[in-house]
């Protein structure tokens, strides 16, 4: 099973539009497929028809859990109306979750740790994360196979984009052993503007190595995919902005199979093989340092928990 977070450090970038475009796609390809809603905000969620309040269970009763058991992991998934796409909620109480896990052990890994009761029910587990440095954050990187960072192709969102990168330097530094391999997916590309050309240039020639080499392009169905509730591939398979998430998803299906082999299932491998989406259309230095010394006190006993 892979798991890839979707994560910035700025808000608006497109993180709840990339996991539920991508989830689509994989949908349509006849996978397993679990999202999980790690942002109080929810939207996630309510993208996929939930009423965040409406759910029994919801991811803070997983991690306000003393102890994660496998029964208690299926009971906070719920069932969208897509067949093999799969939710846990979130909840706005997730907002105090910092506080609720104080002092507890092992905070950095207890998502990850839960993941594993479940290896053998999904391919692919997204995880739509919030746009905060803090527990669930964390959780959802260290959990993580592949980091997705959408960034938008303008100013702003480059300065999302630095301190994301900055993140994982600084988790890096709290567990030497841990390894956040990441790819940089611009979105929200405009041609026709120079500010979204410069942009594109810039995440180009700074993160040569990291970034997608493609775009995701602006497309007006995405904001009708969301207020339907229905992921673009489902509504509108063949419009421009899913077709380029197609070309994401093929592109980081190869990137698994070189870095992880043995956790592609030969379902989500016979993707790049697929015609299911073919179409026609084309801080400063002391900031460092507390930020370090929390994500070492929320991933202690990491090595000891695994």
């Amino acid at each position: 099973m892979l798991v890839w977070a979707v994560a910035s450090q700025k808000g608006g970038v497109g993180k709840t539009t990339t996991v539920a475009t991508l989830a689509g796609w994989l949908q349509q390809e006849h996978l397993r497929v679990l999202v999980i809603d790690t942002d109080p905000h929810a939207s996630l969620t309510s993208y996929l028809g939930f009423d965040e309040e409406g759910a029994e269970y919801n991811l803070f009763d997983l991690y306000a859990a003393p102890e994660i058991t496998r029964d208690l992991f299926l009971k906070c998934i719920a069932k969208t109306e897509h067949q093999g796409l799969d939710i846990i909620p979130a909840a706005m109480t997730l907002a105090t979750i910092d506080r609720q896990l104080s002092g507890r052990q092992g905070v950095g890994r207890i998502l990850s740790k839960a993941l594993t009761l479940i290896n053998d029910c999904y391919d692919v587990v997204l995880l739509d994360c919030p746009p905060v440095l803090g527990a669930l954050m964390v959780n959802a990187l260290v959990a993580s196979t592949l980091i997705l960072v959408p960034t938008q192709t303008e100013f702003l969102a480059l300065k999302g984009l630095q301190g994301m990168v900055r993140t994982f330097d600084i988790m890096s530094q709290a567990d030497p052993q841990a390894d956040f391999d990441y790819i940089i997916v611009p979105t929200m590309f405009d041609k026709r503007t120079r500010a979204s050309n410069h942009s594109l240039s810039y995440i180009r020639e700074h993160y040569p190595d990291k970034v997608w080499t493609q775009c995701i392009p602006i497309d007006t169905q995405f904001r009708e995919s969301s207020a339907q509730r229905i992921p673009l591939p489902l509504m509108a398979p063949s419009a421009r902005g899913a077709q380029a998430y197609y070309e994401l998803l093929t592109a980081i299906v190869e990137h698994e199979l070189k870095r992880h082999p043995r956790s592609v299932s030969p379902a989500l491998a016979a993707v790049l093989t697929s015609d299911v989406g073919a179409d026609d259309a084309t801080l400063t230095h002391h900031g460092t340092e507390i930020i370090t010394t929390s994500v070492q006190e929320m991933c202690a006993a990491v090595r000891e928990g695994c």
